[in-house]
Order: C-alpha cells, then structure tokens, then sequence
C-alpha cells in the first residue's frame, strides 16, 4: 500500500472503481466501517484531513482518508469558502504517517504541475488518470468486467452506450443470467434495453438507410412510450450537427481520435457519426438540420398536433 494516491481525471466511474480496489486490498469489511474517512476540500480545510490521517487507527493497523475536490492541486479557484493551509500539505506529503494511505480524489482533466505543492505530491504519490477510454481500451475494459464473445460487445456499445456505469449495470444483469458461460449477442439483444439516445442512433441510420417507412415505426415507438416530442427533435438534432460536424473535419484530414477530442465527444460517437456522414452530402445535412430548427420551432410555437409534425419532419425526408 501506497502512503499518498492522486485519483484524478474526468472519467468518474474509473476514479470510483479505483478507490474502491484500493480500499477493498488495504481493509476487510470490518476495518472499512471504522477506518475510512472522507472530506471535500470545497467545504473542509485540508489541515483537519491530514489531522486525521496522523491520528492512529481506532481499529486495525491502517486508515484510509480520502480527499475530494482538492482544487488547490489545479489552476481553479474553487468556491473560495474554505482557507487551506498549503504549507501544513507541503510538510505532511514530505513525511507521511506510516500506517494512513492518504487519496487526492478529483474531477479534473490536468492539474497544475506549476504549483510547489502538487509538483511534490506528483512526485511522491501512486498517480491514477482516469480519462476516457477510446474503443479500443472500452472494449477491453467489458473484457475485464467479464467472460463475453467479441460481437456480443459490439452489440452491447450499441444499445447500452459508452457510459461506464451503464455498461456495468448491464454487464452485472447479463452476468447473471448467463451463470458462468460466455455472454452473447443473443444474450444482450434480449436483456439490454436501448436507452432514449440509443433509439435516436437507430432512427438516423435508419435515415442514413433511407429507410424512412422503418424510421415512422421507430418513432411510433417512441411516442407510444411517452418520449417527448421536443425531446426527439433535440437529440436527432444534436446528432446530425455531429454528423455534419465530422464531415467537415475528416474532409480537412483529420482522425477519428482528433475529431473526438476537439469535439469533446466520446471516439465511439465519432466513429458512428463518420458511419453515417458517408450517407448525405453537406446539402443533405443543413436541409435535415434547418428541417429540424422549423420542427422545434412549431412543436413549440404552434397548436398543430405534436405527432403530427414530427411525422411531416420525416416524410421531408423523402424528397
């Protein structure tokens, strides 16, 4: 066990998944309920943390203090409610007490390695970057989590999403019901359930296809399920000016991975975006996207029955 850890990044179900490995190996069950100890640094001074972590444990021969949101390791100013005493950090990470292990916890992309203070604790402690993974290393991570055939995990991405904590929900449901075996595809086709961003994805592929017959049923689908009809439109929206959006940056030559990150959007939705781009010409797009504007506009503005318009949004799509 490690005596400092700096936990940070903006991947939140990683940063969990890693404190909790690191509780789990450092404490039994009994210990834990004795010997953690949390604080958030935009509502405590970190002095009274590290009061606690050189306080003996009460039970067992470790603690555990973990540290939330210590933003004085970043350039942010937080919420400046609090006054910390740096120097009292500086001198605890230069010697630690021998029986705490002390976790930094923060949602952060970087920190500031500028600052004297988090250029030491970098320096001493065990450092964990959870940042999102791209498909090659999501794959891998559903991988980890269980005993599942490669196209059952293409179908999973596409109806559960990227979203950690989702696809952990669904990998402990498919788990259980496989008992053991591998989990399949037939396996997550029957038990996974798309969410309403899911749907949307099935609905502009079905565009993409020009399948505008199956595109009606979709969305009949949806609207029996009580989805929101300015909800839809939204979200088809958004995908598209996704879609438009990669277009023009692959034509200028970048990556999917670039795409991605100059964007601000997961690799996989990139790489279902560059999927669909093929399908429609620049014109195509600001049709579909004006289309949509004028559909917003009327479910917001007109007494013209909400269903009804997002059908007439749809059959424009045939010319």
């Amino acid at each position: 066990m490690e005596q400092l850890y700096v936990i940070y990044g903006t991947e939140h179900f990683l940063m969990k998944q890693a404190y909790e490995q690191i509780i789990r190996r450092a404490l039994s069950d009994e210990e834990r309920e004795w010997n953690v100890s949390t604080y958030d640094c935009e509502e405590t001074p970190i002095e009274v943390a590290l009061e606690d972590a050189e306080t003996l444990p009460f039970f067992g021969e470790r603690k555990i203090v973990i540290v939330k949101q210590p933003y004085f390791l970043t350039a942010e100013k937080g919420k400046e409610k609090v006054e910390h005493d740096v120097k009292r950090l500086e001198a605890y990470i230069d010697k630690p007490a021998p029986f705490s292990s002390v976790m930094f916890v923060g949602s952060y992309e970087k920190l500031d390695e500028r600052k004297k203070v988090t250029k030491a604790l970098l320096k001493k402690a065990h450092v964990i970057v959870a940042k999102p993974l791209n498909e090659k290393e999501l794959k891998q991570w559903v991988k980890g989590q269980c005993q599942i055939d490669d196209d059952a995990i293409d179908v999973l991405l596409a109806l559960a999403g990227t979203d950690l904590a989702t696809l952990a929900n669904e990998i402990e449901k498919l788990m259980l019901f496989a008992e053991g075996r591998s989990i399949t595809a037939d396996d997550v086709r029957l038990l996974v359930s798309r969410t309403l961003e899911q749907n949307v994805f099935v609905l502009v592929e079905q565009i993409a296809k020009r399948n505008i017959t199956d595109a009606l049923q979709t969305l009949q689908d949806l609207l029996r399920q009580n989805e929101e009809p300015i909800k839809l439109v939204a979200l088809l929206a958004s995908q598209f000016r996704l879609i438009y959006e990669v277009k023009e940056l692959m034509k200028t030559g970048y990556g999917q991975q670039q795409i991605a990150s100059m964007l601000g959007v997961h690799p996989f939705r990139v790489k279902m975006a560059a999927s669909y781009a093929g399908g429609f010409s620049e014109q195509q797009l600001m049709h579909i996207l004006y289309d949509l504007a004028e559909t917003d506009y009327a479910l917001k503005s007109s007494a013209t029955d909400k269903q009804l318009l997002l059908q007439l949004f749809f059959l424009k799509l045939q010319r």
